[in-house]
């Protein structure tokens, strides 16, 4: 009789996203932050597949673990051109072989209570960590599916492959798996960056280009609730040097329109009316945690509305994709 999986695959809901395109890193990285505006608990599995933690995020949505997952599903098409699979299920290794069972473009969710049956007749190599070694040694023995697995005698598997990989190999075949989604350390610093297409001499583009990614780094910072203290903004000409010039902010922010202000000013000190530019870097640094974010006071009430439109911005952004909402400087 196939065994029952633990009560925390009950209780939670994984899905796993296999990217069917060849991704950059700063591509695979705007994938990361497209999902964690679906929920917190992101996980990266490099170079083509994401984990998600659905469980906190089924009552924001008001939507069925299925659904939340067509809905990542169908922002990364609409926003990215990205075709994916997806399996959903109680952990993640579960979500990951069902998400290996899916054609692309489809979704194969495992209910939860029903992944022991879903199983059994899987073959045993579906497991992870099942190598060509252990598969040929459990070959030899006739056993070839996860079921036969779960219904042999644990001294019998422990004899076959030794006692701890048996151990492992028997809590897998049971839909076992503790691992909880969890999302990378947040980095030291968060960068973006711009090649033009073609060498540019207008100071309107390099202006347009640095505010771009002013405002990028602003949705990355409030995305993942951090402040930087410092910009760094590095300028590539059409002869392969470069300039770097860095700025301490007047204090740690999120807010885009400090941080294009304090980008702008660096390009402006360049001087760049007579040069041939190729590509734009601007870095944050010197990061924090928004908690510990300070603010000078200020008595202009247009302050005030500036950080209520970009905040009402961002929840458009986080329901419709990141490019919902743009300064009208930088619309098409």
């Amino acid at each position: 009789m196939p065994g029952t999986p633990g009560t925390s695959a009950r209780r939670r809901h994984i899905a796993h996203l296999h990217l069917h395109a060849a991704l950059t890193e700063a591509q695979y990285g705007d994938v990361i932050e497209l999902m964690s505006g679906i929920t917190p608990h992101v996980q990266a599995v490099p170079p083509d597949a994401v984990q998600l933690d659905l469980t906190s995020a089924l009552r924001y949505f008001g939507l069925s673990p299925y659904d939340v997952v067509q809905l990542a599903k169908m922002r990364l098409k609409a926003l990215y051109g990205i075709d994916s699979s997806a399996g959903l299920a109680g952990n993640r290794m579960l979500a990951a072989m069902a998400a290996d069972a899916s054609a692309p473009g489809d979704t194969t969710w495992v209910p939860l209570g029903q992944a022991a049956d879903w199983l059994y007749p899987r073959p045993v190599t579906a497991l992870p960590g099942v190598g060509r070694g252990t598969a040929e040694t459990l070959r030899r023995y006739g056993l070839h599916t996860i079921g036969q697995i779960v219904d042999l005698p644990a001294g019998t598997l422990q004899r076959l492959l030794g006692a701890g990989p048996a151990r492992l190999l028997a809590e897998r075949a049971r839909g076992h798996d503790p691992r909880p989604v969890t999302p990378s350390e947040p980095a030291a610093h968060l960068a973006a960056d711009l090649v033009l297409e073609r060498d540019c001499l207008d100071p309107a583009q390099h202006h347009r280009a640095v505010l771009e990614l002013a405002d990028q780094i602003g949705q990355r910072l409030r995305v993942e609730h951090r402040i930087a203290g410092r910009l760094t903004l590095t300028v590539r000409y059409a002869d392969r040097s470069s300039t770097t010039r860095t700025r301490t902010l007047p204090e740690p922010t999120d807010h885009s329109p400090a941080l294009a202000a304090s980008a702008l000013t660096l390009l402006n000190a360049l001087g760049l009316q007579r040069a041939r530019v190729r590509a734009f870097a601007v870095r944050a640094d010197a990061l924090l945690s928004e908690d510990d974010a300070y603010r000078q006071l200020s008595l202009d009430p247009g302050d005030d509305r500036a950080r209520a439109a970009e905040a009402a911005a961002d929840r458009a952004r986080r329901r419709f994709g990141l490019k919902a909402v743009r300064r009208a400087t930088l619309a098409d």
